[in-house]
């Protein structure tokens, strides 16, 4: 029964990749209802993470960006099965990035490091890159727990040429001679484990970051940037996007720096376009923990 109900599902989403792009929306109102009018879809999360990221901002404000948000939610869910089927022209169409900067450094034959939130259609950006861009894109990700699923959806992030690298995989695959210079992404506003993580201020709360961005840019010797992907507020499904250069030269910045910046750049996009980042995850589920290292803390920089 399991497997019936895997194969339908598979269809499913196959039946919608092929929908034209007015049907693909519609699906997504109706959801958008259905899950969050009606189910109250981490209601609770959302509501509690705007708040506490703008205290400043009275109730009507934070409801206003929570129905934005959730209609930029499921948007990204249903553009995300369609890039089961889209063309490579249509990719190129439905973004706005100038890649002159990356263009450059693919001429000098250097890897780059890009840093990145969950900002924007993110998985439209991976195929975008791997269609436009000359460099080998490589984008750490998050394995699916269903083993079929995981194939689907790796198979539509693929199938441009991508490729795919776990969390667990992510330093060792860095490392890893290619036949031509690569860009290595991470999306790196999740939530780690507390002990590990440096600390700093993001949206007036104390948040822990991932340290292996750092890790990797220091180990490549590679130029970092910061990458960005906003709406494009005058046509639903379109976005435009920019790269910020970080440092050419991570072993010579100073510890947490990259971090530090990344962040700081993100968040000023999340202020500019706050119902484009993902305030459905429970970003702030941990509490900074108590005589952190100063290696891990905002003050080293």
């Amino acid at each position: 029964m399991k497997a019936f109900f895997t194969h339908l599902s598979l269809n499913v989403l196959n039946a919608i990749s092929r929908l034209s792009w007015a049907k693909i929306y519609k699906l997504s109102d109706i959801f958008r209802f259905l899950i969050f009018d009606i189910g109250q879809y981490r209601k609770k999360v959302v509501l509690s993470n705007l708040r506490n990221s703008f205290p400043t901002y009275d109730e009507q404000s934070i409801q206003a960006i929570a129905g934005k948000f959730y209609r930029n939610f499921t948007d990204i869910i249903f553009e995300t099965i369609k890039l089961k089927s889209i063309s490579r022209e249509e990719l190129l169409a439905r973004i706005d990035l100038d890649v002159a900067i990356l263009d450059y450094y693919y001429e000098k034959n250097q890897n780059l490091v890009v840093v990145a939130g969950h900002l924007g259609n993110w998985e439209m950006l991976n195929l975008f890159g791997s269609v436009r861009l000359s460099h080998q894109m490589v984008v750490v990700y998050h394995e699916l727990q269903n083993d079929v699923f995981e194939d689907w959806f790796k198979n539509v992030r693929t199938r441009f040429g991508t490729e795919m690298v776990t969390m667990k995989e992510a330093i060792s695959k860095a490392m890893q001679p290619r036949d031509r210079p690569f860009i290595f992404i991470l999306i790196n506003d999740q939530s780690p484990v507390p002990e590990k993580a440096f600390w700093t201020k993001f949206l007036n709360q104390d948040t822990g970051v991932f340290r292996g961005v750092e890790l990797i840019a220091r180990r490549l010797n590679s130029p970092v940037l910061y990458m960005a992907v906003l709406k494009n507020e005058a046509k639903r499904g379109f976005y435009r996007g920019y790269f910020k250069l970080i440092t050419e030269s991570p072993k010579q910045a100073p510890n947490n720096s990259i971090l530090q910046a990344q962040i700081g750049f993100l968040e000023q996009d999340i202020i500019h376009q706050p119902e484009n980042w993902l305030w459905s995850h429970k970003r702030w589920k941990h509490k900074k923990p108590e005589n952190l290292p100063q290696s891990q803390l905002l003050q080293e920089i």
